[in-house]
């Protein structure tokens, strides 16, 4: 997984009830936009340190228009 600052993360819920959260990406942490990724969830704001799995997924700003 490769990211830039700027980019979301798309993390889809695990569980039944769990809903999907997305986080800017805020620093790269990594080499060459590997993980870890320091983070700030849009839904409630919290800043976290972050290696996404298999459950996430990059949207580059590009794609995202």
């Amino acid at each position: 997984m490769q990211a830039s600052v700027g980019d979301e993360l798309l993390v889809h819920g695990r569980t039944v009830g769990h809903h999907d959260r997305t986080a800017r990406v805020l620093q790269v942490l990594g080499e060459n936009g590997t993980p870890p990724y320091r983070v700030k969830f849009e839904d409630d704001g919290h800043e976290a340190l972050m290696s996404p799995g298999p459950d996430t997924v990059v949207r580059h700003r590009e794609q995202r228009g």
